[in-house]
């Protein structure tokens, strides 16, 4: 398809999603405006770097900006009057101290960008919301726009993995497009024209299936990952072995073995705080019960860490108090840079809490922990962490921590003790190497 008839596209907020939507659209031909409020993230973009950690972006945006195709600004006047297509990629986080996903990042692109929205255009969100948000915001762009109702709004979930983003945009395992109109369908694959070419599957809808695609979804996964969990609750309780059960479980086709996998549980900026607002969106609208099991999914969810700690304070004799406890992982999964909703650091803060003296290290994320955690004590290695230590435990699963040699890093340790909080190590290699070994759901 030739540059001349590719839509040209802005993309509004320029965090984890917008930033990648932005690059890689860019870097498959489309001309490209990124929006953000926060002129420090647009002056890092514009000067090449990436303000967060993701394998293959940053070489992709020194790549993509030579072309001219990219550009960042804070002015959406500037954006209005570039885009034929505006995606919304801004974060919809909890609210603090609810359930609810707080709107107010969507509310306010929508807002900021409609008064410039002179000609007709599309508008489409990719943000997680709850469901009927898109038929609101139709009514607000309407509104607002001087084209009014020739601005129409679509919607366009994302399925970004984090450390896998980049393949996630430019080969997705499918597009979901929720439109209202032909026009709007018609727009929408000429905004995806070269990856549609791929094969992509493509999902049409209406706008509130589209917005329940991503929610459903993440549920989903959530409850395959509690459910493997609960099981180890119950080989805890009865000596069996969680490890070869998911085994064993995972050649039945109907079943399968992605996302079963036992430990420490989920968290991230997406699976924790959507469950909750899929459970909280459903009690407003009446239908509370059909969602009713997510709240033990995410009871599971936490209870996996505490149960994490309770195996570190029966490895050391039933107290923490003055133990030095190495531990190895602060991102929420490995390849990411991301703390929100930690696993990992929520285990570190609260034995930390409980008079342990821990050390963290992860390889992406220390900066991060260290600006949201800076009563914890951090190193640079897995062996400086563990110099001394009473107690290792493993939180986030690194490829540099599956491959840490068992007899390397007894050589620095106080005592061979090592609680694999994610099941990524060998039992049978390190208790050979006269480690003792302990895994949630593991005799």
């Amino acid at each position: 398809m030739s540059q001349a008839v590719l839509p040209r596209l802005t993309v509004i907020g320029t965090g984890y999603l917008g930033a990648t939507h932005a690059i890689c659209m860019a870097s498959l031909g489309y001309d490209v405006v990124g929006l953000d409020v926060d002129p420090g993230k647009i002056e890092k973009l514009q000067s090449g770097e990436v303000p967060f950690f993701e394998p293959g972006l940053p070489e992709l945006l020194t790549k993509t900006m030579q072309t001219g195709r990219l550009r960042f600004t804070t002015s959406y006047e500037e954006a209005a009057e570039h885009g034929d297509v505006h995606f919304i990629c801004v974060g919809t986080p909890q609210m603090p101290g609810q359930d609810a996903a707080d709107l107010s990042y969507v509310d306010a692109a929508v807002r900021g960008l409609a008064p410039h929205l002179t000609r007709r255009c599309l508008v489409v969100g990719k943000s997680t919301v709850p469901v009927g948000t898109s038929a609101r915001l139709g009514a607000v762009l309407h509104e607002l726009a001087p084209a009014g109702e020739e601005v129409e709004l679509a919607w366009n979930p994302e399925f970004l993995r984090e450390g896998f983003a980049v393949d996630d945009t430019l080969r997705p395992d499918r597009l979901v497009f929720g439109v209202a109109s032909d026009w709007a369908r018609e727009r929408l694959t000429a905004a995806f024209r070269p990856i549609l070419d791929l094969g992509t599957p493509l999902v049409v809808t209406d706008l509130a299936t589209a917005e329940l695609v991503k929610m459903a979804a993440n549920s989903f996964l959530a409850t395959k990952i509690s459910y493997i969990n609960a099981m180890a609750e119950i080989c805890e309780a009865t000596g069996a072995d969680v490890r070869d059960l998911a085994s064993a479980l995972a050649y039945d086709d109907r079943i399968g073995g992605r996302f079963l996998s036992p430990g420490l549980g989920f968290g991230g900026g997406c699976l924790p705080k959507d469950i909750r607002a899929f459970a909280h969106r459903a009690e407003e609208i009446g239908v509370g019960q059909a969602v009713s099991f997510l709240r033990e999914v995410d009871a599971i969810n936490r209870r996996r860490r505490s149960r994490t700690i309770d195996l570190v304070r029966e490895m050391l004799g039933g107290h923490l108090n003055g133990k030095n406890i190495a531990c190895l992982g602060a991102a929420f999964k490995p390849n990411s840079d991301d703390i929100r909703d930690a696993p990992a650091l929520d285990v570190a803060r609260t034995m930390h809490g409980l008079g342990a003296n821990v050390r963290v290290y992860d390889p992406a994320a220390l900066d991060n922990a260290r600006r949201a955690y800076p009563e914890l004590r951090y190193g640079s290695s897995a062996l400086d962490v563990a110099r001394d230590a009473d107690a290792v435990v493993l939180l986030t699963e690194w490829a540099e921590f599956r491959e840490i040699d068992p007899d390397a890093l007894a050589a620095v340790v106080r005592h061979r003790r090592i609680v694999d909080g994610r099941h990524a190590l060998d039992a049978e290699t390190w208790r050979a190497s006269g480690w003792e070994y302990r895994a949630l759901g593991r005799p």
